[in-house]
């Protein structure tokens, strides 16, 4: 293979990793570890 496409394929990849990690951690069971910093400054 051409190596501009292992290296294309490759950073594809790892953007899809971060991409699927960040959603699992905003709305899967993480989530419930997050604070809201809107609902600590109530007036």
């Amino acid at each position: 293979m051409e190596p501009a496409i292992v290296l294309s394929m490759t950073i594809g990849a790892v953007l899809v990793a971060i991409t699927a990690f960040s959603i699992y951690t905003a709305f899967g069971p993480p989530s419930a570890q997050l604070s809201d910093p809107f609902d600590d400054h109530e007036d």
